[in-house]
Protein backbone atom coordinates (compact mmCIF):
# COMPACT_ATOMS: atom_id res chain seq x y z
CA UNK A 1 0.00 0.00 0.00
CA UNK A 2 1.50 3.32 -1.09
CA UNK A 3 1.73 5.92 1.62
CA UNK A 4 3.06 9.47 1.84
CA UNK A 5 3.85 11.35 5.04
CA UNK A 6 5.01 14.95 5.14
CA UNK A 7 7.04 16.54 7.92
CA UNK A 8 9.01 19.68 8.67
CA UNK A 9 6.35 22.35 8.66
CA UNK A 10 6.54 24.99 11.38
CA UNK A 11 6.46 28.71 12.13
CA UNK A 12 9.20 30.63 10.29
CA UNK A 13 9.99 34.32 10.02
CA UNK A 14 9.76 36.02 6.64
CA UNK A 15 13.03 35.73 4.77
CA UNK A 16 13.87 32.46 6.45
CA UNK A 17 14.44 29.00 5.04
CA UNK A 18 12.96 25.59 5.67
CA UNK A 19 13.03 22.13 4.16
CA UNK A 20 9.96 19.93 4.03
CA UNK A 21 10.25 16.17 3.72
CA UNK A 22 7.88 13.53 2.43
CA UNK A 23 8.51 9.90 3.32
CA UNK A 24 7.18 7.54 0.69
CA UNK A 25 6.46 3.85 1.02
CA UNK A 26 5.15 1.22 -1.33
CA UNK A 27 7.76 1.84 -3.99
CA UNK A 28 6.06 4.86 -5.44
CA UNK A 29 8.90 7.37 -5.22
CA UNK A 30 10.94 5.95 -8.09
CA UNK A 31 7.92 4.99 -10.19
CA UNK A 32 5.96 8.21 -10.02
CA UNK A 33 6.12 11.86 -10.80
CA UNK A 34 6.26 13.47 -7.38
CA UNK A 35 4.91 16.90 -6.56
CA UNK A 36 4.26 19.42 -3.82
CA UNK A 37 0.99 21.30 -3.61
CA UNK A 38 -0.19 23.79 -1.02
CA UNK A 39 -3.50 25.07 0.23
CA UNK A 40 -3.98 28.29 2.12
CA UNK A 41 -7.12 28.98 4.18
CA UNK A 42 -10.05 29.79 1.96
CA UNK A 43 -8.13 29.01 -1.22
CA UNK A 44 -7.94 26.10 -3.61
CA UNK A 45 -5.07 23.67 -3.54
CA UNK A 46 -2.33 24.93 -5.85
CA UNK A 47 0.67 23.42 -7.54
CA UNK A 48 4.09 24.27 -6.12
CA UNK A 49 6.66 21.98 -7.76
CA UNK A 50 7.12 18.59 -9.39
CA UNK A 51 10.00 16.28 -10.21
CA UNK A 52 10.33 13.55 -12.82
CA UNK A 53 10.71 9.88 -11.97
CA UNK A 54 14.46 9.94 -12.49
CA UNK A 55 14.81 13.40 -11.02
CA UNK A 56 16.23 14.98 -14.16
CA UNK A 57 13.37 17.36 -14.83
CA UNK A 58 11.64 19.71 -12.44
CA UNK A 59 8.71 22.11 -12.73
CA UNK A 60 7.81 25.08 -10.54
CA UNK A 61 4.96 27.48 -10.04
CA UNK A 62 5.91 31.01 -10.98
CA UNK A 63 5.28 32.15 -7.39
CA UNK A 64 8.10 29.96 -6.04
CA UNK A 65 10.52 29.77 -8.96
CA UNK A 66 14.01 30.73 -7.86
CA UNK A 67 13.15 30.36 -4.17
CA UNK A 68 12.06 26.71 -3.83
CA UNK A 69 13.89 23.57 -4.93
CA UNK A 70 12.31 20.14 -5.22
CA UNK A 71 14.50 17.06 -4.97
CA UNK A 72 14.28 13.43 -4.04
CA UNK A 73 16.43 10.64 -2.71
CA UNK A 74 15.21 7.34 -4.07
CA UNK A 75 17.51 5.39 -1.78
CA UNK A 76 15.93 7.06 1.24
CA UNK A 77 12.42 7.02 -0.28
CA UNK A 78 12.11 10.71 0.53
CA UNK A 79 10.95 13.78 -1.38
CA UNK A 80 12.15 17.23 -0.31
CA UNK A 81 11.16 20.82 -0.78
CA UNK A 82 13.87 23.33 0.09
CA UNK A 83 12.29 26.75 0.60
CA UNK A 84 14.29 29.97 0.80
CA UNK A 85 13.32 33.63 1.11
CA UNK A 86 10.00 32.67 2.59
CA UNK A 87 7.14 35.14 2.42
CA UNK A 88 3.94 35.41 4.45
CA UNK A 89 2.01 34.42 1.32
CA UNK A 90 3.77 31.04 1.41
CA UNK A 91 1.74 30.22 4.50
CA UNK A 92 -0.29 27.09 3.75
CA UNK A 93 -0.65 23.40 4.36
CA UNK A 94 1.85 21.67 2.10
CA UNK A 95 1.02 18.30 0.58
CA UNK A 96 3.17 15.85 -1.31
CA UNK A 97 1.59 13.84 -4.09
CA UNK A 98 2.51 10.96 -6.38
CA UNK A 99 1.19 10.11 -9.82
CA UNK A 100 2.10 7.14 -11.99
CA UNK A 101 0.21 8.31 -15.08
CA UNK A 102 0.70 12.07 -14.98
CA UNK A 103 0.40 13.81 -18.34
CA UNK A 104 3.25 16.32 -18.49
CA UNK A 105 1.08 19.02 -20.04
CA UNK A 106 -1.20 18.74 -17.00
CA UNK A 107 1.47 18.29 -14.36
CA UNK A 108 0.11 21.23 -12.36
CA UNK A 109 -3.35 19.69 -11.96
CA UNK A 110 -4.08 18.01 -8.64
CA UNK A 111 -6.40 15.47 -10.27
CA UNK A 112 -3.41 13.96 -12.08
CA UNK A 113 -2.06 12.54 -8.81
CA UNK A 114 -3.13 9.28 -7.25
CA UNK A 115 -1.66 9.46 -3.76
CA UNK A 116 -1.56 12.26 -1.23
CA UNK A 117 -0.12 12.82 2.19
CA UNK A 118 -1.98 14.40 5.09
CA UNK A 119 -0.09 17.68 4.82
CA UNK A 120 2.22 19.73 7.00
CA UNK A 121 1.55 23.33 8.10
CA UNK A 122 3.97 26.10 7.20
CA UNK A 123 3.34 29.50 8.71
CA UNK A 124 5.50 32.46 7.71
CA UNK A 125 5.29 35.44 10.01
CA UNK A 126 5.84 38.97 8.76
Amino acid sequence: QARLEESGGRLVEAGGSLTLSCAASGGILSNSIMAWFRQAPGKEREFVAAIARRGGNTWYADAVKGRFTISKDNARNTLYLQMNSLKPEDTAVYYCAAGSRVILSSIRLARQYDYWGQGTQLTVSS
